[in-house]
């Protein structure tokens, strides 16, 4: 598809391509921030478009700072499978807006009650509980959307669509909220933390990478190697969230510190202490490096995602 085709808004896609791809890590990452977030502000409805105080919220939760962690994957794992870029940074787009569905909801009172989210106000305090839920609940069906009308096949389109209803559904990121809220002040064995991490954070992480590459419509094989990689970067960026509360401060953060602790939360640092947990996020650090050692094309951004991941202890 070319650069006239059009979003359920009416506006048409950004003409965003990045070959010849840079060479660094950093212009790498920065080359996708900047595709993805072009995609969002062309994506996501106007503010001025009626009801626009819900719109206004809508972006205010999306375009403000954030890591985009989860757009980086799926750029990574397209490239390394030869995926076009225009069709990574729609399915990009779609997966940031899913993600920060579940933060605007994660930070709602009835949930983590939370008043500080990427260093601003989170969306219920900012504006009102009440839009707080109905943003999240619009930009859920947004990146369906915005998937429906992703510059691929219409076969693809409904694999991106089903991967991406599945990782937020009762079975991944939904159910693994409902585990984490019914933890509280629950004793937990490691198997049964691991489970709950591997839906609430590992599931759309997982998904992340599958999307970018089943952009290209690549081998099972393929697939295969990414799901070990996905796997391993999932827990461990959930390792490394837990032992960040417990260490970081707020303003690092750019949400609240110590919260897990204060809820009685079972995490990592909790069961296994902050020693073994770092021990942890470096192996599954190294299992993520190791899958990607027979892909066809390019894996120096995933490598680099891995120690992004890590790092982020340092």
């Amino acid at each position: 598809m070319n650069n006239s085709h059009r979003m359920a808004s009416g506006t048409p896609l950004p003409n965003i391509d990045q070959t010849p791809a840079p060479q660094t890590f950093e212009a790498w990452k920065q080359a996708v921030l900047h595709g993805t977030e072009l995609t969002l502000q062309h994506t996501l409805p106007a503010s001025n478009e009626t009801p626009a105080r819900l719109h206004e919220a809508m972006r205010y939760a999306v375009l403000g700072p954030g890591k985009r962690v989860r757009p980086l994957l799926c750029h990574a794992a397209g490239e390394a499978v030869a995926a076009r870029c225009p069709a990574l940074n729609v399915v990009a787009a779609a997966l940031e807006m899913m993600h920060v569905y579940s933060l605007v909801h994660d930070d709602l009172p009835a949930m983590d009650d939370d008043d500080l989210r990427r260093g601003r106000a989170t969306v219920h305090v900012q504006y009102d509980e009440a839009t707080a839920i109905l943003v999240g609940d619009a930009l859920q069906a947004q990146a369906f959307i915005t998937l429906s009308q992703a510059p691929v096949s219409a076969a693809c389109q409904v694999l991106l669509i089903r991967e991406l209803a599945i990782a937020v559904s009762s079975t991944g990121m939904v159910g693994g909220q409902m585990i984490d809220l019914s933890s509280i002040d629950a004793e937990l064995d490691i198997a049964q933390l691991e489970h709950m991490h591997r839906m609430k954070t590992g599931a759309l992480i997982h998904a992340s990478v599958r999307m970018g590459a089943l952009c290209a419509e690549t081998t099972q094989e393929n697939l295969d190697r990414l799901d070990r990689y996905a796997n391993a970067i999932g827990l461990a960026f959930q390792i490394v969230d837990d032992i960040l509360d417990a260490t970081a401060d707020t303003a690092t953060l750019g949400k609240t510190a110590g919260k897990d602790a204060k809820n009685h939360k079972p995490t990592y640092v909790s069961m296994l202490g902050l020693k073994r947990s770092r021990q942890l996020a470096q192996q599954l650090g190294e299992q993520a490096q190791q899958a990607l050692t027979t892909l066809p094309g390019r894996t120096d951004p995933l490598h680099g995602l891995v120690d992004l991941v890590i790092n982020r202890l340092h």
